[in-house]
């Protein structure tokens, strides 16, 4: 088979001619002259034994043929030069991490400034997606993944956990025509909901929530609802209500004093619902053995543990 394949510069030449329709321009993209370019594709179509292209008065058209090659071309040669750039020892240092869009805006984000004045020569990317992707085929160097620990990938190790409870501005609390000392009181509040979809985070519902305080039938004065979880957060910053936190990944703001507890009492805290799920870390096994990837997942777990070492 590999001795029937065409040689790749008869494939690169075919598939700028079929992306621009065009040999001139082709031509100009691979910095070569529009006869070379028809050479190419006519020792290409030589070599396969059929016309990729209809040649046609001032106009270039792709046969049938010619459609599931460029197809497959295009492809191949964008893997080709991906995987060109991510092994060259001139290329900075990158780790590609994909995560939550919540816990990137929340938790890593802000974070990234120390890891970066650790390891100045060392680039990030993060691909926020609420998508589960395959970390080879995705060229993906480390996942932070939210889930139950039986969803977990073996042998991952767990980041932290997490817990949920009202949380809302100082201004809001501060306010005496709505008390906020006790979870009826939230009856004087709106209640921001985050519309999940599909649903996975029941531990994020309000119903659920005042379910367990022992409040089903509590009627808030209103209701906004977002489908990002940041926008509720934003939205409790800017004291439009009362939104459902997610330690740690509020450890910021409370310690900003950008968001404050309401319900600090310990019988208040020992019925709130919890949940089982956690961040666990996954990292590809190639990229689990270049230095780079390393110092990014040991900076992660030191940062989890100042994060959790104590009450925000």
């Amino acid at each position: 088979m590999q001795k029937r394949l065409p040689p790749l510069d008869l494939i690169r030449g075919f598939e700028a001619a079929a992306r621009h329709l065009s040999f001139t321009k082709a031509a100009e993209e691979l910095r070569l002259t529009q006869s070379a370019i028809s050479r190419q594709v006519q020792a290409l179509e030589q070599q396969l034994g059929q016309p990729l292209f209809q040649r046609r008065h001032r106009a270039l058209l792709l046969t049938e043929a010619g459609q599931l090659l460029q197809q497959t071309a295009a492809t191949m040669l964008r893997d080709l030069a991906e995987t060109l750039e991510r092994i060259s020892p001139e290329r900075s240092h990158m780790v590609t991490v994909t995560t939550t869009v919540s816990f990137a805006s929340l938790w890593l984000v802000p974070r990234l400034p120390s890891f970066r004045q650790a390891w100045p020569g060392v680039d990030v990317r993060i691909s926020a997606n609420s998508s589960v992707v395959d970390l080879t085929r995705g060229r993906i160097d480390v996942a932070i993944r939210h889930c139950p620990p039986e969803r977990a990938p073996a042998k991952a190790p767990r980041l932290f956990g997490e817990d949920v409870l009202p949380l809302c501005s100082p201004e809001l609390l501060k306010d005496p025509a709505r008390p906020l000392h006790e979870p009826a009181d939230l009856r004087h509040h709106v209640l921001l909901h985050f519309d999940d979809t599909p649903p996975r985070l029941a531990i994020l519902d309000w119903e659920t929530w005042l379910e367990a305080m022992g409040l089903p039938a509590l009627k808030p004065a209103g209701v906004l609802r977002f489908n990002h979880y940041d926008q509720v957060i934003n939205a409790a910053v800017e004291g439009h209500g009362v939104a459902l936190g997610r330690l740690p990944l509020m450890e910021r703001q409370l310690r900003r004093g950008q968001l404050v507890a309401p319900f600090e009492a310990a019988h208040f805290l020992g019925r709130r619902p919890r949940t089982s799920r956690a961040y666990y870390v996954v990292i590809e096994p190639t990229a689990a053995l270049r230095p780079e990837v390393q110092h990014f997942a040991a900076w992660l777990h030191s940062e989890a543990g100042a994060a959790t070492a104590g009450p925000a």
